[in-house]
């Protein structure tokens, strides 16, 4: 059978205030695109559909019109929730997933067969699929309790919870004449991060490791992390990254969906196809003098600018560099200046300390040093 692997949309995020809709609607076309050449038999989105728990209708017309995209290129569509999504506001889509021939799991029910997913290639090749949306360690235990665990079972840590899950999910991977896939939602340990996941949900509390997955799946298609990879396992296991890069963190990454082989008795074999519609990411660096000078990259920039702090810096550079999303002093910089100019601090005045601040930091502007004088004397009474 061959699979179509993708995670991680994000619809509706803002970068740096700019919408990037239109970019999402590029992309998401290029995904079906990719879909309808390929004509997998199963297209697996492996979490974070949306970028907010609370997606507008824009947002939620573009991923439902995806998903019923992705279904009319005849293959069987399954969809799970992720760390941004809001697993019970996905939930109540399921009669409208359901009609469209969606498979849609927002959030760990209180029957273990819920998350599992038949199906039957057009070349009679049986498959059964585990879907499992992302669980927050505060969910973890009571999704756990569900299945019966004892209280001394309940105390352990994020990563048995979740291991016991899989376990429970996974029982019936018995079948020597069905395809066994595993999705879900998490941060697997020794993966690298994209750079634009939050934070507190890939961190080590979070990680669980890959020995969670069972010898006998084909394939595990994971979602969470923004950078597409293979991660070492007892199965094929695999994050197939974000179609576009969320935040300058990820310049580096090279979006893409991921296309997957597999049979019952054949390794599973994988390929990245190319997602290449969104603007790329760039970072550059200068003073205003070279930033006047070079020819600035395709896409949205990030300015380190090699100059002094003042007001109005923004500006002057984005006058420059229109696709200028970011400025900031670099932060070399910053680090040098702080370095060179630190004062000791005893016996100084406040105006005095708040004076060494913006010879090292703040803008080369007095207006900041009197409007400082103002507000220090009324609040000091």
């Amino acid at each position: 059978m061959k699979i179509l692997h993708t995670s991680d949309w994000h619809i509706g995020k803002v970068l740096k205030g700019q919408s990037r809709v239109a970019e999402q609607v590029a992309v998401l076309a290029q995904v079906v695109e990719v879909a309808r050449a390929e004509q997998p038999d199963l297209v697996i989105v492996a979490g974070d559909l949306y970028d907010t728990a609370a997606p507008t209708p824009e947002a939620t017309r573009l991923v439902t019109r995806a998903l019923t995209a992705l279904r009319s290129t005849g293959a069987q569509v399954v969809a799970v929730g992720g760390n941004h999504d809001n697993g019970p506001a996905l939930d109540a889509l399921r009669p409208w997933a359901d009609a469209a021939g969606v498979a849609l799991r927002g959030s760990v029910r209180d029957t273990p067969e819920e998350h599992l997913v038949d199906g039957v290639t057009a070349g009679g090749e049986r498959w059964r699929l585990v879907a499992l949306p992302f669980l927050s360690q505060r969910y973890a235990v009571r999704a756990t309790e569900m299945y019966e665990l004892t209280a001394a079972e309940a105390n352990q840590t994020y990563a048995d919870h979740i291991g016991r899950l899989i376990r429970r999910l996974t029982e019936s991977f018995t079948e020597p004449d069905r395809v066994h896939l595993v999705t879900a939602h998490l941060t697997v340990v020794g993966a690298m991060a994209g750079g634009g996941e939050r934070e507190s949900q890939t961190v080590l509390g979070y990680a669980v490791p890959a020995t969670i997955f069972p010898t006998n799946a084909h394939y595990v298609a994971l979602g969470h992390l923004h950078r597409s990879q293979q991660v070492p396992g007892p199965a094929p296991i695999r994050y197939s990254g974000s179609p576009l890069a969320i935040d300058f963190g990820e310049e580096e990454n090279r979006p893409s969906v991921t296309i997957v082989e597999v049979g019952t008795s054949t390794a599973a074999r994988t390929r990245e196809v190319p997602i290449t519609a969104a603007s790329p990411l760039r970072t550059v660096r200068g003073t205003l003098a070279e930033l006047a000078e070079i020819e600035a990259p395709d896409g949205w920039l990030r300015v380190y600018v090699r100059e002094t702090p003042r007001a109005g810096l923004r500006e002057e550079v984005q006058a420059l560099l229109p696709r200028a999303l970011e400025v900031r002093v670099d932060p070399e910089l910053l680090a040098a200046a702080g370095r060179t100019r630190a004062a000791p601090r005893a016996g100084r005045s406040a105006r005095e300390l708040f004076g060494d601040y913006l010879d090292s930091r703040g803008p080369d502007d007095d207006g900041v040093r009197d409007l400082f004088d103002e507000l220090y004397e009324e609040v000091g009474g």
